[in-house]
């Protein structure tokens, strides 16, 4: 298996824009009552290439969508997004959740679903075929989609590691 390509990237000097994705609430019966916490994911991304997640928990449903937020501006990765689709297929797993991601023609749009279709979203990918098997846990499927998205390998890249001249990657 190919190791994951990861670019780490500094949200400081971004326009990042946020999505939630899902929010959980979870109970806790103690002795004196039950306590409520909230746990958000979310997904952020500049729509050209950058895009990170999170997961916040809190009490309150805002204060953990901004611990989210927070998260995911830590974790960003740049993506080789070209033409608006991407420059391979490729399968990843994280978990039980499987995800395959496919570069489409121009004008297919983002097939996909849930938590996938707000991750490619917000990474900038326009068109894109994508399927989501096995769990549809939306943490896992984030995590899969991501770490399929780290996989992808940008045609230059390649090119300079195999010593190809640029001419031929884009001619032919």
């Amino acid at each position: 298996m190919a190791q994951p390509n990861i670019q780490r990237v500094k949200a400081a000097e971004l326009d990042l824009k946020e999505k939630v994705v899902a929010i959980n609430r979870v109970t806790k019966v103690t002795k004196g009552g039950r306590t409520f916490t909230f746990a958000a994911i979310v997904v952020v991304g500049d729509g050209n290439g950058i895009v990170g997640h999170g997961l916040g928990k809190a009490r309150e449903v805002v204060e953990a969508i901004q611990k989210g937020i927070d998260d995911a501006k830590k974790n960003l990765i740049r993506v080789p997004v070209r033409n608006g689709s991407l420059p391979h297929e490729q399968w990843a797993k994280y978990s039980a959740a499987k995800v395959m991601i496919k570069p489409a023609a121009p004008g297919t749009g983002v097939l996909a679903g849930g938590s996938m279709r707000a991750v490619l979203e917000a990474a900038g990918v326009n068109d894109v075929l994508a399927k989501s098997q096995g769990s549809s846990n939306p943490q896992n499927v984030i995590k899969a989609t991501i770490k399929a998205l780290t996989l992808l390998r940008d045609p230059i890249t390649v090119a300079q590691n195999r010593n190809v001249s640029l001419d031929k990657v884009f001619n032919g």
